[in-house]
């Protein structure tokens, strides 16, 4: 009789795979996209994903005195959007070098590196102090991450109290027109562009099934709460094909 207990599994994709699996198979992932990661945004999302970040960035509100922890901050949209809209110093964080190298020569680019930081850290274990940051963001991060509530804990964890999380992420459609469109369009559409423009499809594949997989408006929702964050409120945007939850530090 083997006593054995099974080994912890995680969602990639519409695989299950082992838990320590899955960061070295995203991070693999955007090693092959980072260098088109943007162009990969506008087919996911048809580019509408470049509105819903700039609700997103109305959301968060910049001030000159607070300071932004931009979590899976990549290529650095919303670090950079923070700074040129008047927000104060903002940490871009991300697990993937190759996406935060990205970010670094776009923030180069674009002469934001004074007021930029960059960190490449786990979200899952962030190497902050507690109640360090005002504000917490991470956009069409979260479902890559293998333990999500891992990393609500410690975006609670460095938000001083009065400080607010907020999360853009991709969602259950809530239309029930829009469903068979959007499902065409990811499972049939996107894996053959990812191809033809990336030369790789399986990428493309699997971002498109994380999607599927990642936990809905409610689910997130309650997930957030049990991490400790209050007043949590979601806006659904594009019928439900992205939403944005917040949450506060009390």
């Amino acid at each position: 009789m083997n006593d054995t207990p099974p080994e912890p599994t995680a969602d990639f994709g519409f695989r299950s795979v082992p838990r320590a699996a899955k960061k070295p198979l995203v991070r693999a992932v955007f090693d092959s996209v980072a260098p088109r990661y943007d162009l990969m945004n506008d087919l996911m999302s048809l580019g509408v994903h470049r509105v819903w970040k700039r609700v997103f960035l109305a959301a968060l509100a910049p001030r000159p005195g607070h300071r932004l922890l931009d979590l899976a901050g990549g290529t650095g949209d919303i670090s950079f959007g923070w700074l040129e809209h008047g927000g104060g110093p903002a940490i871009l964080s991300d697990i993937n070098a190759s996406m935060l190298g990205v970010g670094r020569d776009r923030a180069i680019a674009r002469g934001l590196v004074g007021a930029l930081s960059f960190l490449v850290a786990d979200a899952e274990a962030l190497p902050l102090p507690d109640r360090s940051v005002e504000t917490v963001s991470i956009a069409f991060g979260l479902r890559n991450c293998t333990d999500k509530d891992a990393v609500l804990a410690e975006a609670r964890r460095v938000l001083r109290p009065g400080g607010r999380f907020f999360c853009l992420e991709f969602s259950r459609v809530q239309v029930a027109a829009l469903a068979p469109l959007y499902d065409a369009w990811s499972f049939r559409v996107l894996p053959r562009l990812g191809q033809a423009i990336a030369k790789d499809a399986a990428s493309y594949q699997y971002l498109a099934e994380s999607i599927r997989t990642f936990p809905d408006q409610e689910r997130l929702a309650g997930m957030m709460r049990a991490a400790g964050l209050a007043r949590v409120e979601v806006r659904n945007l594009s019928g439900g094909i992205a939403a944005i939850h917040s949450g506060w530090r009390l």
